[in-house]
C-alpha cells in the first residue's frame, strides 16, 4: 500500500468552502500521506449553473493557509490533468455512448414540464415518484421508443438526458471502511442521470471516470455521498472497472453544537464562530462571512479542531503537529456517529497555540494591532514584556489589545462594580497619599513601590484589599490585569500619579 496509495480531494466551486470539507480534506491529506501516497485537488464544476467566480481561487487559498499541500491538482498540475472537469469535457460523452453501447444507460426525452406532471400525480395519490425500473417502462425513453423514432429525435437535435439503467432486484454491496458491509436493494434506487442536455456530465459520471483515469485508491468523502455509492459501485461494475474499483470511507456529518442537526453557515452567525477556513465575499450580494484566519485562529489550531470532529488517537495526546497527525491517523479510529462543533473547545485548541509561540512572534502581530488602534511606534521591549505578563489570560492574539490597553493609554471609564464595591468616603484622600508615596520612592521599581505602598496600608490599619483594588481603579480602569506594580513600574511614575489624579477626580465627580 505505501507507494501506492493515491486520494483525491474534489470540491465544487459553487462558494466557500466549509469547515465539514476542509475536515475531508485534512483527512484525505493524513491519510495520504501516512502511505506515503499522492493527495490531487480536482475541481469538480460539472454544474454549471452554481459555479461561483472566485470560489475555486478560494479553496486553494484557504487550504495552502492550513498547510494542506498537494502532490497533483489544478494549481500544481501534473501527470493526470487537466484537473477541472469543465477542462474534461470532451471525453465524459465517449464514456457514456459505452453505457448505453452495454445496454447500461439510456436515452430519455422526457420534458421537465412532463415530469413535474408526474410528480403531482404520484403525490395525489400519497405515493413518491422516482425514474426506475418500474416507471422507465411507460416514460419517453429509448427503451420504450421505437429504434428510428429514437434516432430521429436524436438527429432533429431534441433535448435528452441519459440516464443509468439500474437493473431490478439485485443487491449492492458495499465495504464502507468506516461503517463496514453495506447492502442496498436495487429496487430502492433510481435511475439517475448521467449526461445532462447542457453537454455536461452529472457528478456522478464524472466522479466515477476521473476516478478510474486518475488511478484513485481510497474515496474519503462525506457521509452525505452515502446514498450515492450503490450507483457509484454500480457504474465501476458496468465499466469493467470492478476490480480497480476505490475502496470508501463516508465520515460522519459535523453536527451543531447542540448535537441536532449538520453544522450549517447560520449556525455559526448565531451562535458566533466560524464555519468557513477563512472569509468569504459574496461576489453576488457583497455578504462577508466570517473565517477562522480572520478570527485570530492559527491554522495549527484549525487542524487539530478538525482532526478530533470524528476521529480520536486512542490516547490521552490532544496537541498535535501536522507531522504527529499524520504517524497517529488511521481511519479504524474514526467514529461512524456524527461528531459536535465544540466552540470552547476550538478556542481552548488556540490558546494552546497561542501560548507555544514565542514572545517574538506574538509581538510582531500585536504590534500590526497596535498600529490600528493608533498606537505608532510602540516600544518593542515594552511589548514583549506586556506579552509575557498576559498571554496565560488570552485564547487569541485580538485579546491582548482587551487585557493590556492600560499600558498604552489611561482609563476613560471606571468600573462601576468596583467603585460600589471598594470605594469609600475617605478612598480619596489615602489614593492621594499613596501618590505622594509614589513620587517620592527614589526609584521606580516593581519591589521598593510596593514595599512603600503597603507599609503605608499596614501602618494605617487599612483593609488591604480594599486600598489595592481602588489604586488598581484609578490605574487601569477595572479590577483586572497582571500585577499592579509591575503595571506602576512599566508606565512610570509619572503617569501613575495622573491616572490616580484623574481617576479621584472623576469618580468623586
Amino acid at each position: 500500500m505505501s507507494n501506492k496509495v493515491r486520494v483525491r480531494f474534489a470540491p465544487s466551486p459553487t462558494g466557500p468552502l466549509h469547515i465539514g470539507g476542509v475536515r475531508t480534506a485534512l483527512y484525505n491529506y493524513l491519510f495520504a500521506k501516512k502511505h506515503g501516497g499522492t493527495m490531487i485537488l480536482r475541481i469538480e464544476d460539472t454544474d454549471q449553473g452554481r459555479f461561483v467566480p472566485g470560489a475555486e481561487e478560494y479553496i486553494i487559498d484557504s487550504l495552502s493557509w492550513l498547510g494542506i499541500k498537494f502532490d497533483e491538482g489544478v494549481h500544481v498540475g501534473g501527470p493526470f490533468g487537466p484537473y477541472r472537469q469543465s477542462d474534461r469535457k470532451a471525453m465524459y460523452l465517449e464514456y457514456c455512448d459505452t453505457l448505453v453501447n452495454n445496454n447500461w444507460a439510456y436515452f430519455a426525452f422526457d420534458s421537465a414540464e412532463d415530469l413535474e406532471a408526474l410528480r403531482k400525480q404520484f403525490e395525489a395519490e400519497k405515493k413518491s415518484f422516482q425514474y426506475d425500473a418500474q416507471t422507465r417502462v411507460t416514460l419517453k425513453n429509448s427503451l420504450t421508443l421505437p429504434k428510428e423514432e429514437v434516432e430521429k429525435l436524436l438527429a432533429d437535435g431534441a433535448p435528452y438526458v441519459i440516464r443509468f439503467k439500474m437493473p431490478a432486484h439485485e443487491e449492492v454491496h458495499i465495504n464502507d471502511l468506516i461503517r463496514g458491509h453495506v447492502v442496498v436493494k436495487t429496487e430502492t434506487l433510481d435511475d439517475k442521470v448521467l449526461f445532462k442536455s447542457d453537454g455536461m456530465p452529472t457528478y456522478h459520471l464524472a466522479n466515477i471516470v476521473d476516478d478510474h483515469l486518475m488511478e484513485i485508491t481510497h474515496v474519503i468523502r462525506g457521509e452525505e455521498w452515502l446514498p450515492s455509492a450503490p450507483l457509484h459501485v454500480m457504474l465501476y461494475k458496468a465499466f469493467g472497472w470492478e476490480d480497480t474499483m476505490p475502496q470508501f470511507a463516508h465520515l460522519p456529518l459535523l453536527l451543531k453544537p447542540d448535537g441536532n442537526g449538520k453544522l450549517s453557515k447560520r449556525d455559526g452567525d448565531r451562535l458566533g464562530f466560524p464555519v468557513f477556513p477563512t472569509q468569504w465575499t459574496d461576489p453576488k450580494t457583497g455578504e462577508v462571512s466570517s473565517g477562522y484566519r480572520e478570527s485570530g485562529y492559527f491554522p495549527e489550531a484549525v487542524i487539530n479542531i478538525l482532526a478530533f470532529l470524528g476521529w480520536n488517537p486512542g490516547t490521552e495526546q490532544e496537541i498535535f503537529t501536522m507531522e504527529e497527525l499524520i504517524q497517529a491517523f488511521s481511519i479504524e479510529r474514526i467514529s461512524k456517529s456524527g461528531a459536535k462543533f465544540d466552540l470552547e473547545k476550538a478556542k481552548w485548541f488556540n490558546q494552546q497555540y497561542l501560548r507555544q509561540h514565542d514572545n517574538e512572534f506574538l509581538a510582531l502581530s500585536f504590534e500590526i494591532l497596535l498600529e490600528q488602534k493608533g498606537i505608532i511606534n510602540s516600544d518593542h521591549e515594552m511589548v514583549l514584556k506586556i506579552i509575557e505578563l498576559i498571554k496565560e489570560r488570552v485564547s487569541f492574539v485580538n485579546e491582548l489589545w482587551e487585557q493590556s490597553k492600560f499600558f498604552f493609554v489611561a482609563p476613560d471609564t471606571y468600573d462601576e462594580q468596583v467603585i460600589k464595591k471598594r470605594w469609600k468616603e475617605d478612598t480619596a484622600q489615602h489614593l492621594k497619599s499613596l501618590a505622594d508615596i509614589i513620587n517620592n520612592t527614589i526609584t521606580h521599581q516593581r519591589e521598593p513601590l510596593h514595599d512603600n505602598v503597603v507599609q503605608y496600608i499596614t501602618d494605617n490599619s487599612l483593609n488591604m484589599g480594599q486600598i489595592m483594588n481602588c489604586l488598581r481603579l484609578v490605574i487601569v480602569g477595572a479590577g483586572m490585569g497582571p500585577d499592579l506594580f509591575t503595571i506602576i513600574e512599566m508606565i512610570g511614575k509619572e503617569e501613575s500619579i495622573k491616572r490616580i489624579n484623574k481617576g479621584i477626580n472623576s469618580i468623586n465627580n
